[in-house]
């Protein structure tokens, strides 16, 4: 089953972020996601809960957030305070950040500490007991009449996608290579399956910029910024395996090969997503 999403950079205008998200309602997508970077970008915790006041049936989350910037407990607590003001229509994209820390000095989360911060945050924020730093902690104001939030997680190496098989819903791939979607899939389901989960549960949600235009090179240079940006969790693969290793996967290293940093981002791009059983 296939269904088809937005990613809408928070640049200011904040209003423009929020009319982007109502137009693709009003068309019928299914997810408008925004990213979580606060420094690059404006503040997402802010202005999302403007765009679930604003809008009433399509689902909204982070392409992608962290558990990293802030404390664990409040990205959980957001999420269902979120949960119950857009009345049960939060999906959480989670990642182990890479522009929002390294761009203050941090790198991205451990993978240790990012798998047990995503499991932590999975129950919390659903209205599930935890046991974090030594104290029991329950959200007990969470709506229970209301689904729970899915955990999609993003990864491209095989211990981050282990995790996504371990905890998560779902994985986030910021590539459309098919042959790399194929690999980074079966590497989830394989880590699902040694955990005994049901590996046909995870789902699959691939995004990639878009650019309309007859003119193939203004298309490029209007799309080129988004593959130089995740190419940074493609270069740490190449340092961490090996060019011709396995987590390389076909074509990995090709993306970096021909990526060009462009001046600046393009204000508001639309980046849509598609989510589907692969």
């Amino acid at each position: 089953m296939l269904s088809f999403g937005v990613t809408v950079l928070p640049d200011p205008p904040y209003q423009r972020m929020i009319e982007l998200m109502k137009l693709a309602e009003q068309h019928g997508f299914e997810y408008a996601w925004t990213y979580d970077s606060h420094i690059l970008w404006e503040e997402s915790y802010a202005t999302l809960p403007l765009a679930a006041a604003q809008t009433s049936k399509i689902k909204l989350g982070h392409f992608v957030t962290n558990p990293g910037i802030r404390d664990a407990t409040i990205t959980a607590s957001w999420y269902a305070t979120m949960q119950d003001i857009s009345d049960g229509r939060m999906v959480m994209g989670i990642g182990r950040g890479d522009s929002s820390r390294r761009v203050v000095g941090l790198k991205p989360v451990k993978v240790a500490d990012f798998e047990q911060r995503c499991a932590m945050i999975k129950d919390l924020m659903n209205g599930r007991s935890v046991d974090w730093n030594e104290k029991e902690l329950e959200l007990k104001w969470v709506r229970k009449e209301l689904p729970d939030i899915p955990m999609w997680i993003a990864g491209y190496g095989p211990k981050a996608l282990a995790v996504a098989g371990r905890v998560g819903d779902g994985v986030i791939i910021q590539l459309a290579d098919p042959v790399i979607i194929q690999w980074i899939m079966d590497t989830a389901r394989r880590a699902a399956e040694e955990a005994g989960r049901d590996p046909s549960v995870l789902k699959c949600i691939v995004g990639a910029p878009s650019h309309i235009s007859d003119d193939i090179a203004d298309a490029r240079e209007q799309s080129r910024w988004f593959p130089a940006m995740v190419s940074n969790h493609v270069m740490d693969l190449i340092e961490r395996y090996g060019e011709d290793s396995e987590a390389r996967a076909r074509g990995h290293a090709e993306v970096v090969r021909r990526r060009d940093h462009p001046a600046a981002h393009e204000r508001h791009c639309l980046k849509p997503s598609l989510a589907w059983d692969w």
